[in-house]
């Protein structure tokens, strides 16, 4: 599982920092979370296929977490793309495209799928044999949902020596892998455990940008592999925390800590903030394993 951050500032675009935007690969997916201005751009720079992008989640309809939607699905048309995208976000976003691309009359070669959320409980929103995606319902000003990716149990581990050992015929591996027991060549019932091993533990992610501190979501989170969670104040500002529905970085902390989160990602940083490592300070008098998001910043989970 890889991270890329393209942006994770606040509110406007900057000459040197963007605002939010992720692609996350995991178990050959590469997802594209929220789009702000400039995405395609970064996304370019981050030598990014644009191709292998077939699934866009949008947390919610603030210009610097969709701004840069319209910009790529154009893009895609003049790059002849001929496969599905599939956008999610919220009631109203296919509105916004559609109007943008009806007016200028740039309408795709390619066919657009909206899946419009207006739900406020954890909705399933993608599944296939490998990999779940599902809402976290979050508190902002407007409709906001973050997203929760989980990887889906593998197969058993081969143990070769074990294999041959006990003379498994290479047809069986499959059937081995999938934790059944098998007949060997000389007519002996083989018990899986002898000739396998658990697979690795699945990993998960959880996106939550932008939200008020709110300890209803730490029951979804438990456990969590990674968490990428908003920090858009210090607490020396915490009196605009809660107005503006946003949280800081020790309330980020705490959602990470109350959830058991294998490791905290802060971002979406007002960009007030000269030095970013105040975040990290002030984070880890809550919870140790903290890192910061940067533009361009890869994250091997």
């Amino acid at each position: 599982m890889k991270l890329t951050i393209l942006g994770c500032y606040a509110a406007t675009p900057r000459t040197f920092t963007n605002p939010s935007a992720q692609v996350l690969d995991i178990n050959n997916h590469k997802f594209l979370i929220d789009c702000g201005e400039g995405t395609q751009v970064e996304l370019r720079r981050n030598k990014v296929k644009f191709s292998r992008i077939q699934h866009i989640f949008i947390s919610h309809l603030h210009g610097d977490h969709c701004f840069g939607l319209v910009g790529l699905i154009s893009t895609f048309r003049l790059l002849n793309r001929d496969t599905d995208l599939h956008i999610y976000g919220p009631k109203g976003i296919k509105e916004i495209i559609t109007l943008q691309l009806k007016l200028s009359n740039s309408w795709t070669n390619y066919l657009l799928i909206f899946h419009e959320l207006d739900s406020k409980e954890p909705q399933l929103l993608y599944e296939d044999d490998k990999v779940t995606v599902e809402t976290i319902p979050l508190k902002h000003r407007i409709y906001t949902n973050g997203f929760l990716f989980r990887e889906k149990p593998g197969p058993r581990k081969l143990l070769i020596n074990e294999i041959s050992r006990y003379k498994i015929d290479v047809s069986l591996y499959n059937s081995v892998k999938q934790g059944k027991d098998v007949v060997s060549e000389d007519g002996k019932l083989i018990p899986n455990h002898w000739v396998t091993a658990p697979p690795d533990p699945p990993k998960s992610y959880a996106y939550c940008s932008d939200t008020v501190y709110d300890e209803g979501i730490i029951e979804q989170l438990k456990d969590v592999s990674v968490l990428y969670h908003e920090s858009t104040f210090l607490e020396e500002h915490l009196e605009l925390a809660f107005p503006t529905k946003h949280s800081t970085a020790k309330q980020a902390a705490a959602i990470a800590k109350g959830a058991n989160a294998g490791r905290l990602i802060l971002g979406h940083f007002s960009t007030r903030y000269g030095d970013l490592n105040l975040f990290k300070t002030e984070a880890e008098t809550v919870y140790s394993n903290v890192a910061l998001a940067d533009d361009g910043k890869i994250f091997n989970l």
